[in-house]
């Protein structure tokens, strides 16, 4: 079946069809990994879009179910130059058109991708329509034009209920925010006591699960359409360690005061270099994301830039020069790699013990008898406000 792909430019790609029928408006992007492409259909941060792959042979390995970076893909749109049909992987459970198929993505192969690439290089991202359908050209622009970008992508992809993965040190509280599995399996390696919060916990919420650190969660879209977020971030600075990635990076720059901007055609692939201006060492990082945190909105702040990328000098990491909390760009946790910054992990349970170190706490029976002697003391003498709760998913 054939499958066509319509720019908001008018430019037009015809393809043959693979995986669902139908029509899909999203954001045409791409994505220069070689290896991965499973992992990139399954990143919650793609809701809302319409992803090409650079590299032309996708499909050739097929789908593992321990690959899988969410519960399901978000994407609204596949767009890769080869499709095979037959995949060659001991590994591999089922095909990429049939995991489009079970979850209604349209795909399109057979079409140059590369002039694709160079024109959202050149023009930057923009609008696109991906449709099996036999209308004519002059009906799906009509379409594409009256059609808008969704902006709610952050509630699509996160988490409803509260859920836990027990371990047996720190307690790190995940925002999530279209978390990728890759943070969780991190966090649990190293021990971590993980509880994973909805994206519009409150500051009060997360403080009654008694966290020893927050970790802020990659996700979907523009930071300024999550703003209840950039709020909780700023309550709890300087309260708990934080470490923010990607979208969490771009929060917590919002709450820190700085501004973000929207790139060009953003930063999508397994091999982009970030200099680490202490060491001067550069590492090679797995990115996606189509925003920044902008260069000339640090100064003023209590933020230090702590990576630049080094092909454009974008911001890539930054701390707080006061408070525990820190934050990159890019994906320490990246799957299937490169794996070089993972030891920020690790960095983030070193902020966590020190903070702990320097903050002792009283034993919790103290606490509670304290919290007694205020609540006695003050009983009458205000109205308690209304808690709120978090919902918790079921067992």
């Amino acid at each position: 079946m054939q499958a066509r792909l319509l720019l908001e430019d008018g430019t037009l790609f015809t393809g043959k069809s693979f995986g669902s029928e139908g029509d899909s408006v999203g954001e045409v992007v791409f994505n220069t990994g070689i290896t991965g492409y499973q992992e990139v259909l399954s990143d919650p941060s793609y809701c809302g879009q319409i992803v090409t792959m650079t590299y032309p042979l996708i499909g050739n390995y097929g789908i593992a179910r321990d690959d899988f970076e969410a519960i399901r893909p978000f994407i609204h749109g596949f767009v890769v130059r080869q499709h095979e049909t037959v995949p060659s992987n001991w590994r591999a459970e089922y095909s990429l058109d049939s995991l489009l198929k079970e979850y209604g993505i349209i795909g399109i192969s057979d079409i140059d991708t590369r002039m694709l690439t160079r024109r959202i290089r050149h023009h930057g991202v923009m609008k696109g329509l991906l449709t099996t359908s036999n209308k004519r050209v002059e009906e799906l622009l009509e379409q594409l034009t009256g059609s808008t970008l969704m902006t709610d992508q952050v509630s699509r992809v996160s988490t409803k209920s509260v859920f836990s993965a027990p371990g047996t040190k720190e307690r790190v509280v995940l925002v999530d925010f279209g978390s990728k599995s890759g943070i969780l399996r991190d966090l649990t390696k190293r021990g971590c006591d993980v509880v994973v919060v909805p994206h519009d916990a409150t500051a009060d919420q997360i403080r009654r699960l008694a966290p020893d650190g927050i970790l802020l969660s990659n996700g979907p879209g523009d930071p300024k359409d999550v703003p209840q977020a950039v709020k909780m971030i700023a309550d709890l600075l300087g309260e708990f360690p934080i470490f923010g990635i990607c979208l969490g990076h771009q929060l917590f720059a919002l709450a820190c005061g700085a501004d973000t901007d929207k790139l060009k055609f953003g930063h999508r692939g397994g091999n982009h270099p970030v200099k680490d201006l202490q060491s001067n060492r550069c590492y090679i990082t797995s990115q996606n994301h189509g925003y920044t945190v902008k260069d000339d909105s640090i100064a003023g702040t209590e933020l230090e830039v702590t990576h630049i990328n080094n092909n454009d000098s974008t911001i890539e990491g930054l701390k707080h020069k006061k408070h525990p909390a820190f934050s990159v760009q890019y994906h320490p946790e990246a799957a299937p790699g490169p794996f070089d910054s993972s030891y920020l992990f690790d960095d983030f349970i070193s902020m966590i013990r020190q903070h702990k170190q320097n903050n002792p706490q009283l034993p919790k029976q103290a606490q509670i008898s304290a919290a007694s002697k205020l609540a006695a003391l003050t009983a009458g003498s205000v109205t308690p406000a209304s808690k709120g709760e978090l919902h918790y998913a079921k067992k």
